[in-house]
């Protein structure tokens, strides 16, 4: 079967092509693409490459569909159902998985491609245990926000934030900005950074109690640190931009005692550098938390669809497939916040 979809031959360089899909494996699953995201990761890739993937390969990864075909032994899934599935899936055998920690399972089946196309295969792992059914009421665009929210949602259950904390989220992109939403529903105060200030005003109606244009202070710690009571510091700092500075600056917002969750991934090979007397004399503990378990994506399409998260507000642009060029630049740009990609 043939299908249209945005090949990615190297570094900026994607073209839009006829691509022969393979025949259904047992435990794969074929869906029509319904609407496919775009992604700070697919910015990545664009930029800088992926150390896992080697060019050509389909782009996008954050979609939803119509099942049209089930490979053999595919039990739960039928044509005509709505779907949405992520990129991974554990092995569930590693040591990692049977300590329950998932996220870092050795042997991550991991799929960061498929979804800027008219069709699109999943694979079998992803099918067993992290494609999930569209609630009846919930749209094709609102459900394919699944994957970063069970990025999330993980992020945020691993930052130990209590009712009245006050919490900084730095960084007001779209995980950035379902931290908002999501420490704002734990009854923490919000404290939102970051350089744009129309991202700080979606920040806002997502939940920010207070909000700091960063591009406007010169001491993005001190201006953090003012808005804690008594200037002791905050009680969560949650990183959501990926810079080794920005890591920096929410180490040092954190109160004694305080977490800093450093949730944005930096590029390879970058460093820190933390004074020691903040984990010792402090005892602040600073951590990262990486990706999400099959556990987070279940009660991310739960969120979903309960509606407790403004999932119109992530999504503020939308292209056909054939324009694909332009969506690209917009999301190196950084225009708006997410932007939709449908087939013709």
């Amino acid at each position: 079967m043939k299908t249209k979809a945005a090949v990615l031959h190297g570094l900026k360089d994607v073209r839009l092509q006829e691509v022969e899909l393979p025949p259904l494996a047992p435990g794969e699953v074929m869906v029509r693409v319904k609407a496919a995201l775009t992604c700070g990761t697919d910015r990545k890739m664009y930029l800088r490459g992926h150390p896992k993937f080697k060019p050509p390969f389909i782009f996008g990864h954050e979609f939803t569909g119509e099942v049209v075909e089930v490979g053999a032994g595919v039990e739960r899934f039928r044509p005509g159902m709505r779907v949405a599935a992520v990129n991974s899936a554990p092995c569930n055998q590693c040591y990692w998985c049977k300590v329950g920690n998932q996220s870092m399972c050795e042997n991550m089946f991991l799929q960061l491609s498929g979804a800027f196309a008219e069709y699109a295969i999943i694979p079998a792992p992803i099918v067993a245990q992290n494609t999930v059914e569209i609630p009846a009421h919930v749209t094709y665009r609102q459900a394919a926000l699944l994957e970063p929210l069970a990025c999330v949602v993980h992020g945020v259950e691993r930052s130990g934030i209590r009712l009245g904390d006050t919490v900084v989220v730095i960084g007001a992109g779209p995980i950035g900005l379902f931290f908002n939403s999501l420490v704002h529903l734990k009854g923490a105060r919000v404290i939102a950074a970051d350089m744009k200030a129309e991202r700080l005003a979606v920040a806002k109606a997502l939940g920010a109690h207070e909000t700091i244009d960063l591009s406007k202070v010169s001491d993005p710690v001190a201006a953090i640190r003012e808005r804690t009571e008594g200037g002791r510091g905050v009680d969560v700092a949650i990183e959501a931009v990926g810079l080794p500075e920005v890591w920096q600056t929410a180490i040092a917002t954190v109160r004694k005692g305080g977490i800093a969750n450093l949730f944005g991934g930096c590029a390879s090979g970058t460093k820190i550098t933390v004074d020691t007397g903040l984990i010792h004399y402090n005892e602040v503990t600073i951590k990262g938390v990486f990706h999400f378990t099959p556990e987070y994506v279940r009660r991310a399409m739960n969120l979903i669809a309960q509606g407790a998260i403004n999932t119109d507000v992530f999504v503020t642009h939308e292209f056909p497939l054939s324009r694909i060029s332009e969506a690209i630049e917009y999301l190196v740009n950084q225009v708006g916040i997410k932007i939709s990609i449908k087939p013709d």
